[in-house]
């Protein structure tokens, strides 16, 4: 069995309070038996204000809260997911990267993933997103060996790609992480079921650390995130909801179910090739 440790917060565009609180969520995890901890998207700064975020982030061999969660992940001796972090690219566009970072016991880091979707949606007339104006996306799929199990990673909006989530799954994850700042209007509508289906498709366990309600913010407009960190099972069923406040969840969840799904149905060794759709036209009738 994997005692697995979620962390739902409600970061600020603060990276030093964050960081205070987050450690501290990290090591109330810890005590309760958890080995391995998640943590939401963009855990250090949730800003929609790009000259704001120029000011307080950094570049990833710089930045302050990856040594110290690498630091502590160390000390406490567990597997650390920081679901992500906005960092600098050193890109001549000055656009930053949201970039996830899995933290081994040993305080290496043994896997990174940047997001490869970019949010860019009209949620309503008042509620527009350009994520790819201030992120870079990435362009690479991740996994990582552990010694719990093999581990997929992905970010929020890449949770609507499910042929990512495939790739991961036939690359061998059994956990495929799911750290999101998930919009109100569209975590109502969508969250639950999306996270279920990838389970489902996939055969794997998906573990989806939250951020969750009104985030304070110095500058530019403010957010409103769903919250409801989900654990389900590898058969779709939900085994944990946090439903919308901040704090730690505990779950433990045994890997072989993983491999009792996918015989129960094998449809990850079913994949055939086909030719790409065509659009056929009835015939035309003789006058």
């Amino acid at each position: 069995m994997l005692k697995v440790g979620l962390i739902q917060t409600t970061s600020s565009d603060q990276p030093a309070d964050n960081l205070q609180t987050v450690s501290q969520m990290i090591c109330d995890a810890h005590a309760q038996g958890a080995q391995f901890i998640v943590t939401p998207e963009v855990t250090n700064c949730v800003s929609t204000d790009r000259k704001h975020q120029a000011h307080v982030l950094s570049l990833q061999e710089d930045d302050i809260s990856l040594r110290v969660f690498c630091e502590l992940a160390q000390e406490l001796g567990v597997w650390l997911m920081i679901g992500s972090l906005a960092l600098k690219s050193g890109d001549p566009d000055g656009r930053f990267v949201n970039r996830c970072f899995l933290i081994a016991p040993d305080g290496s880091i043994a896997a990174e993933y940047d997001k490869i979707h970019m949010f860019d949606v009209a949620l309503s007339e008042t509620e527009t997103y350009q994520e790819s104006k201030g992120y870079r996306p990435g362009d690479v799929a991740s996994i990582a060996r552990c010694d719990f199990g093999t581990v997929g990673l992905s970010i929020c909006y890449d949770l609507r790609f499910p042929h990512l989530f495939r790739d991961l799954a036939q690359a061998g994850a059994q956990i495929i992480t799911v750290p999101s700042a998930f919009a109100t209007i569209s975590g109502e509508a969508h969250w639950h079921v999306l996270l279920r289906a990838r389970a489902i498709e996939t055969g794997c366990f998906i573990i989806a650390p939250a951020q969750t309600g009104q985030h304070v913010t110095t500058v530019g407009k403010q957010r409103k995130t769903y919250g409801h960190s989900l654990v389900v099972s590898p058969w779709g069923d939900v085994l944990l909801d946090a439903e919308t406040t901040t704090g730690v969840s505990i779950i433990e969840i045994d890997l072989e179910t993983v491999e009792t799904a996918r015989r129960r149905i094998p449809s990850l060794q079913h994949d055939r090739k086909y030719q790409a759709p065509k659009c056929q036209t009835p015939p035309q009738k003789t006058p």
